[in-house]
């Protein structure tokens, strides 16, 4: 066996020996308001739009976050697709810090939407330390909905 063949199969056992307890099952839901604005000379390049992020959650998230948005179109008119991410600062069902979250989204010819939004791993810090998850968004007659499935070490 090698040293680096030696060090991870010893880091796995440590891994394993000391995996913390996790919440399961933990869900919260809310609205959301954002502001997006044009990044200016940002339709050059790959992407068709940059756009900045600005929102404000309410419900059991509760705060703010600020991003960046890259959109593209296609010769196809309603197929299109965008990335982002946006760092959320906030309290979550008590917890207050802060956690990374990544978007991509696609929708073909207006109709077919596939969206992920998911925590980037290890971003939580202080209370939300080991904070997992991923959210859902959807727009109801002009209004903002998230719905935000996550995990988390219980609080010592």
């Amino acid at each position: 066996m090698t040293k680096a063949m030696a060090l991870c199969a010893a880091l796995l056992l440590q891994a394993l020996g000391t995996e913390a307890k996790m919440d399961t099952g933990r869900h919260a839901s809310g609205t959301f308001e954002v502001k997006v604005t044009p990044v200016a000379g940002s339709d050059k390049g790959v992407a068709s739009a940059r756009m900045s992020l600005a929102k404000t959650f309410s419900g059991e998230l509760t705060g703010t976050s600020n991003g960046e948005m890259w959109a593209t179109e296609t010769g196809v008119e309603g197929s299109g697709g965008y990335v982002a991410i946006e760092k959320v600062v906030a309290t979550l069902n008590g917890r207050s810090g802060s956690f990374t979250l990544i978007h991509q989204g696609t929708m073909r010819r207006g109709a077919e939407f596939q969206m992920r939004i998911v925590v980037v791993p290890d971003s939580g810090s202080e209370q939300l330390a080991g904070l997992a998850g991923t959210m859902t968004i959807r727009i109801e007659k002009d209004k903002h909905f998230y719905d935000f499935d996550y995990t988390m070490p219980d609080p010592r």
